[in-house]
């Protein structure tokens, strides 16, 4: 067996779309997760080509160095984190995040901000809150609804927190639509 490492892996579509390129190729997978395919044996250097030939146009790529698949592996967590339905983080996010990638959380925080130019906390907060909006897009739950289900203290921390990211309200933000949804991806 071996384990290809794959970037912007966000959702079980992703995870669909991987899988069906595999398929494609002959390449029999053990098992397709977010950010990482377990092959029943390892892929040639010609199979890794033609893969990654067939996911980039899709959005994604094969990541080679151990920082960019731990990364990979932070995003992953996080995003899976905010779109569980009932996450119950009880822990603090760092804490976890360090339990679960065996590394200091200074070093991971360090590493995410070096490359991805943003804080490991803005990026949870701004997963966070595309996940407000696709709650409120999809209006099925009342703000405090939301507010328990993403683990926010209160309905106003949330509204400060929303209003901060994206310049207005969430009762204004249900109200015009202005702002589109960003992809996972793209957060």
């Amino acid at each position: 067996m071996s384990t290809l490492f794959i970037k912007n892996m966000v959702c079980t579509r992703c995870i669909m779309v991987v899988q069906n390129e595999l398929d494609k190729l002959g390449l029999e997978a053990k098992n397709v997760r977010l950010g990482e395919v377990t092959l029943e044996r390892p892929a040639t250097e010609s199979e890794k080509s033609k893969l990654e030939k067939a996911l980039v146009p899709l959005g994604f790529e094969l990541i080679d160095d151990k920082k960019s698949r731990l990364i990979e592996k932070i995003k992953t967590i996080i995003i899976q984190l905010v779109q569980q339905q009932d996450n119950d983080l009880k822990t603090n996010l760092s804490v976890l995040l360090s339990r679960e990638l065996h590394h200091d959380y200074n070093y991971l925080s360090n590493l995410f901000s070096e490359v991805e130019g943003t804080t490991i906390e803005k990026y949870f907060i701004a997963q966070k809150i595309e996940k407000v909006k696709e709650l409120l897009v999809y209006d099925e739950l009342s703000l405090s609804e939301i507010a328990f289900r993403l683990n926010y203290s209160s309905v106003a921390y949330l509204s400060n927190q929303f209003k901060k990211v994206t310049g207005l309200t969430p009762s204004h933000f249900k109200q015009v639509k202005v702002e589109k949804r960003k992809p996972l991806d793209k957060v």
